[in-house]
């Protein structure tokens, strides 16, 4: 007897997020018969936000933190089309393109993660990363030509990534002497400034972990200011809301994050005032349940006493990890027409690097009840195991074993500051 074939159904994928990654990876993995999926991304690279102090410090190139999307969805059998998403039509269940043909969809999910939001035009924006690359690398080429550029930069937002590229740029910039730049007084000549509008840096730690961050940084040189909050950005510097100025010849934007303005009341689809779209606990959007939306683009209900952040998931790597492993169950659950199941984010705590200095953290917040406090040596081995544990996720055993028998080999010799 001639064996039923499923009909086919389509899967499409906007954005090449952290989360869609692991998804499409996933489902290399466990294809699902008569799923067609395609990916759509305005590029062929998707950058990993938690290797960013590493690049800015050198020890990863380019080629490093990007994830190519190409052989991945060659990998997994998926389209991948390179276009601008100009608009959805939920009726018709289909997606307009920018210079392209309509595309049909019968389930659809967003990830298009998160940029910075300046209270002005000036500064250099931390996220999308794939703008910020480029900018930076002109930069490093800018300082190798006058050594007396960015001799001051400002940091805006002390969170996680604030904190970690202040302490990389002091490394960096203390490394730079080796490469002959010896005119330079490091301690007298360059400047590195965080600024912070809350009472405390790292406010998603705990205050003991604030208060020690910031005495290392204070330690090393990094000027922190705390319940400062920022008006405008100068050409010359930054004017604050109490009236005082902060020279600065680079401004680095690290705080304000917010999905992108396309989604803003993007086909009807419901947003908040961050154009996040606000989706239920299955992560489908309020509006259109063949429509989902993970990570940092997502408003996905959560408790403050769970973890969340103001009533939602926080934007953090582990919930874009946790978030993959639950769509791709809910993805096929909504193609078999079966009932969905919840997501329930599971806060492990936060762990934050300063480079060779240090690496604080509070661990197994969701699981005990309360925070086990770490730092040191044992925190920077948790710190790197959570990026092998990414590596894994994406790349599999044997290239990220291959991969970090490479790095170690090549580390000896390769510079930690590279001035191209």
């Amino acid at each position: 007897m001639q064996s039923e074939i499923p009909a086919l159904r389509d899967l499409v994928l906007i954005g090449g997020g952290h989360s869609h990654v692991q998804v499409l990876k996933k489902f290399a993995m466990n294809p699902v018969p008569g799923v067609r999926i395609t990916l759509i991304s305005e590029s062929a690279l998707s950058p990993y936000s938690g290797m960013l102090p590493g690049y800015i410090a050198g020890a990863y190139s380019e080629k490093d933190i990007n994830i190519a999307l190409g052989p991945l969805c060659v990998f997994a059998k998926a389209r991948l089309i390179c276009a601008r998403v100009t608009g959805i039509d939920p009726v018709e269940n289909t997606i307009a393109l920018a210079d392209r043909p309509s595309l049909r969809f019968d389930v659809l999910s967003l990830n298009c993660g998160a940029e910075q939001a300046p209270v002005t035009g000036q500064g250099m924006r931390v996220k999308p990363l794939n703008k910020f690359m480029p900018k930076w690398a002109e930069i490093k080429k800018r300082i190798h030509a006058d050594t007396h550029y960015a001799s001051s930069i400002a940091i805006i937002g002390a969170g996680a990534t604030g904190v970690e590229l202040a302490a990389e740029l002091h490394r960096t910039t203390r490394e730079v002497v080796a490469f002959g730049l010896d005119r330079i007084d490091v301690d007298k000549d360059i400047k590195v400034s965080l600024i912070e509008a809350a009472d405390r840096i790292l406010p998603a730690l705990v205050p003991r972990l604030s208060e020690a961050t910031e005495q290392l940084l204070s330690r090393l040189g990094v000027q922190v200011l705390t319940k400062s909050k920022v008006m405008e950005v100068m050409p010359t510097g930054i004017r604050l809301a109490d009236g005082s100025e902060i020279e600065s010849e680079l401004v680095v934007w690290a705080a304000g994050v917010k999905a992108p303005d396309f989604l803003k009341d993007f086909s009807g689809l419901e947003t908040n005032r961050i154009n996040q779209l606000v989706v239920h606990d299955t992560l489908q959007t309020t509006r259109d349940p063949d429509i989902f939306a993970l990570g940092d683009c997502a408003a996905c209900p959560c408790s403050d006493a769970d973890g969340g952040r103001a009533g939602i998931v926080p934007p953090r790597a582990q919930a874009a990890h946790q978030q993959a492993t639950h769509m791709l169950h809910q993805i096929q659950r909504r193609l078999a027409n079966q009932p969905l199941k919840p997501y329930r984010y599971r806060d492990f705590g936060s762990l934050v690097s300063l480079g060779k200095f240090s690496t604080v953290g509070n661990m197994m917040g969701g699981l005990i009840g309360k925070s086990l406090m770490i730092e040191g040596y044992f925190a920077k081995l948790m710190y790197l195991s959570l990026y092998k544990l990414h590596e894994l996720a994406i790349h599999g055993t044997l290239k990220t074993t291959l991969i970090t028998l490479s790095r170690m080999i090549t580390k000896q010799t390769n510079p930690t500051v590279k001035l191209h």
